[in-house]
């Protein structure tokens, strides 16, 4: 079952997307915004695959005397924002309110890497810098709306042999509520879990541990055909075994989080939003699907009524298998993934085996499908590229501009210095890595990645 994407053609130093004919200069090439509805573009045009059937939004159907979409406001419409007919109707063009809320969680996200201590002197070295009171005001955000209620911390079960010391558990997100002033505003009480992108040697190795493993999270039933990437599943569930006062699994901390909160504001109106990039996006992916499975959603004895569980995923891989997939559309769970064409992390893993083998002439399932593996919900395509700064392709902040300044020109916010040494040192770990890790089918393309964009630095 199809659904349309906001799509935009690809012309080396040129940004486009829908909305009008007029060309802004911009930090990375030039944006042009075509009128037509229609897209078109140097390239075939993409159409992805929903994981449902959608039913277009009785308030946003499109007649002669209906109101425009910005006639809402979110509290009237906040359902259909979080996906509950998965966005039919407003991602071309892209609807106001749609646009907001994608860039609002976005800056949570981007929270999560400028409130990250990548200070190696620093006591909170790859911890949070700040106390959970003050993260959000440190960082700018004293007005989102939202309270930080818990710090989330991963530990990836794998071994460096390059690397001396034990692996420990890093900060890798928040949980955070939105305020009573905030409940007004956007119609519900809204529960988010955010999550950072891949920085540690250890994730480095635990994101290439390209295959898949049944997930088995659901302990009164396993399902094994429901298979994810190993690596993802691993710092989801690994804890500090070794030592007696270990930290608990990511998964441990933050389903032990959700059944709190969910019985705190019991007889509420309440959303669950999940969102992350990059890696985060995955570990996004799978605690919904956890939260989901477990029926942690569920808010009365039959199973009927549901918290509704939404994940914006910012540049994120493919998770699990195409039974994963099937598994989370069942379950109700809502995806938009926001995907730059050009970003090869949202083609990984999965490069040729992946939901686009999985049928024969799109009637015939081939036998090799369940080990296929496969996106799960909704895409919004976006297209940018500069051969002058390559990194941008994976950026979370030239995500986030590109959607807030689509007609005006935009800067990237991220600090030069910080990234030459985080690729700097991501590229030597990968290239001592390689000796020990060549039959993961990552490491190449990762190499590839940090090369790029190391010559990019030098130049």
């Amino acid at each position: 079952m199809a659904s349309k994407v906001l799509m935009a053609s690809l012309n080396l130093n040129n940004v486009t997307f829908p909305g009008d004919n007029k060309t802004q200069s911009h930090s990375f090439g030039q944006v042009s915004f075509p009128n037509k509805t229609g897209v078109s573009s140097s390239r075939q045009s993409v159409i992805t695959r929903s994981c449902a059937v959608a039913v277009k939004p009785a308030a946003l159907m499109a007649t002669s005397t209906a109101k425009p979409a910005t006639s809402y406001t979110l509290s009237h419409l906040w359902r259909e924002v979080q996906g509950s007919n998965n966005w039919e109707n407003l991602l071309e063009p892209l609807d106001p309110l749609l646009r907001n809320e994608i860039i609002r969680y976005g800056e949570f996200v981007a929270a999560c890497y400028k409130a990250f201590n990548l200070d190696s002197s620093s006591k909170r070295y790859l911890n949070c810098k700040y106390g959970k009171k003050n993260m959000l005001k440190e960082i700018g955000m004293e007005n989102s709306g939202y309270e930080v209620s818990k710090y989330i911390y991963a530990t990836p079960d794998v071994n460096i042999p390059i690397q001396n010391g034990a692996t420990c558990g890093r900060w890798i997100g928040y949980v955070a509520v939105s305020s009573d002033e905030a409940v007004k505003r956007i119609g519900r009480r809204d529960l988010l879990i955010t999550f950072r992108g891949t920085v540690t040697n250890h994730e480095w190795v635990a994101n290439f541990m390209s295959s898949l493993t049944p997930a088995r999270l659901d302990p009164h039933n396993p399902r094994p055909q429901v298979k994810v990437e190993s690596g993802f599943l691993s710092l989801y569930t690994s804890e500090e075994a070794d030592s007696k006062f270990g930290l608990e699994s990511c998964r441990q901390q933050l389903l032990s989080e959700v059944s709190r909160l969910v019985n705190k504001y019991k007889g509420e109106e309440l959303s669950i939003t999940l969102a992350g990039h990059s890696m985060g996006s995955a570990l996004a992916l799978l605690l919904a699907y956890d939260i989901a499975e477990l029926g942690l959603n569920r808010t009365d004895t039959n199973h009927q009524d549901q918290i509704p569980i939404t994940v914006f995923s910012f540049g994120g891989p493919r998770v699990g298998n195409s039974s994963f997939k099937q598994r989370c559309e069942e379950l109700g769970v809502k995806v938009l993934r926001i995907a730059n064409v050009n970003d090869p992390i949202t083609k990984l893993p999965g490069v040729f085996f992946n939901e686009n083998l999985r049928v024969l002439g799109g009637r015939y399932e081939l036998p090799w499908s369940c080990s296929c593996y496969a996106h799960v919900g909704v895409e919004l395509a976006l297209d940018f590229f500069n051969v002058q700064n390559p990194s941008c392709v994976h950026d979370l902040e030239t995500y986030i501009s590109l959607l807030r300044w689509p007609k005006r020109s935009v800067h990237s916010k991220i600090d030069e210095n910080d990234g030459v040494d985080l690729w700097n040192r991501a590229r030597g770990f990968l290239l001592n890595a390689q000796n020990f890790y060549t039959c993961l089918p990552w490491i190449g393309a990762a190499i590839d990645i940090v090369n790029m964009v190391q010559s990019q630095n030098l130049s």
